[in-house]
């Protein structure tokens, strides 16, 4: 049996020049970072090293990168500090972003005592900018989470303009950028966007590491205590070869980039141009044009006894494929996406989530429609 993976927004397979980085250094950088003596100071230069080469790709400096154990972590944290840390009167969200954001924002502002307020969303799963533009003309503290790219249809949002929109009303600007970072080319010096976030093996880097960007002057109180690591902001002794192996896969990511989207890119068509030919306009492509590179979510005209079956069915025959966020895998629950975006006949039909990497071929695609049809 093959066994073809097309789950890459949920994680993404090492690549071998990254898991040699972890090697090398687990091998070499077993000192303590925070030690004075040689191996200690060794570790401390891997991990500084790594943090120079991210803030340089990414186009800010490396006080403004603080290495987390993932993006659940680093949006949480964000969005706390700036709540207490600048007297905020108000969050600005969406009910579309990823749980670590959507649950966080309820949970802080409800903590806190400030206002909520859900931006609406039309039916492919893009933000009203207008309705923005009228909550943001009322001055009141205000941070405004939004996500770049949508983990589950792959929407993109116009970051550029959305932040230049948010800076001239005063307001601060976090993205959730776990889905862009290592896929789409950054650069925070033309981007005026706050805060960000990453997890490295959403780009081909080890589970367990991700990194926060706060813009200079913002944020300074710790998310944890008992230690001076991550410049007394992040207490805890470093996982070193995993800062080392982060930094290898966004190197690798942004030097493959032009390569590695255009493949990707033509794979996504040739995916949706299947469909077509089996499907025509039954299958209903969520998000329609507005989607990043890598992704699709289609809705698929299967009986509702077959789609309760569907993903077990493919894992039988060697696709790993999902309907949505990893972290609600199992939940019988439809997707809280989904459900923002559609009608309540459309969203009966059962949906996957394609996601490609640079390693997906075409014939992968027909091995996929071909046991589809079957169904």
């Amino acid at each position: 049996m093959n066994k073809i993976y097309f789950d890459n927004a949920a994680t993404t397979a090492l690549r071998p020049e990254v898991i040699d980085a972890i090697v090398e250094s687990l091998r070499n950088d077993f000192g303590n970072p925070s030690s004075t003596h040689a191996y200690g100071r060794s570790a401390k230069s891997s991990i500084e090293l790594a943090r120079k080469s991210i803030a340089n790709l990414l186009g800010c400096t490396a006080n403004e990168i603080i290495f987390t154990s993932g993006a659940t972590e680093a949006n949480n944290w964000i969005i706390r500090s700036a709540v207490r840390d600048l007297k905020l009167q108000r969050i600005i969200s969406s009910k579309m972003e990823h749980h670590a954001v959507l649950y966080a924002v309820k949970e802080i502002a409800q903590e806190y005592g400030i206002e909520l307020v859900f931006v609406d969303n039309d039916k492919n799963g893009h933000i009203n900018l207008q309705q923005l533009a009228e909550l943001l003309q009322d001055k009141k503290q205000t941070l405004v989470s939004l996500m770049h790219i949508n983990n589950e249809t792959g929407c993109i949002l116009p970051i550029d303009e959305v932040a230049q929109l948010i800076k001239e009303n005063g307001a601060y600007f976090h993205s959730d950028t776990v889905q862009s970072v290592g896929k789409l080319k950054i650069d925070l010096q033309q981007t005026p966007v706050d805060f960000i976030t990453a997890s490295a093996h959403k780009f081909h880097g080890p589970k367990g590491i991700g990194f926060a960007f706060f813009r200079k002057g913002l944020l300074t109180n710790p998310i944890f205590f008992g230690g001076e690591q991550e410049k007394g902001l992040r207490a805890g002794t470093e996982s070193v070869h995993n800062i080392v192996g982060m930094q290898k896969a966004l190197e690798l990511a942004y030097e493959r980039h032009d390569e590695e989207k255009a493949h990707i890119t033509e794979l996504k068509s040739y995916f949706i141009s299947r469909l077509r030919e089996v499907y025509g306009e039954s299958a209903h492509i969520h998000g329609h044009e507005n989607t990043l590179y890598n992704l699709v979510n289609v809705g698929l005209p299967i009986s509702q006894e077959k789609a309760s079956m569907l993903l077990f069915m493919l894992d039988m025959k060697g696709f790993a494929i999902s309907r949505g966020s990893a972290c609600q895998s199992g939940s019988p629950k439809p997707s809280h996406v989904l459900a923002e975006m559609l009608d309540d006949e459309t969203i009966k039909f059962p949906n996957l989530r394609v996601s490609f990497s640079h390693d997906n071929t075409r014939e992968e695609i027909d091995l996929l429609v071909s046991e589809l049809q079957k169904l």
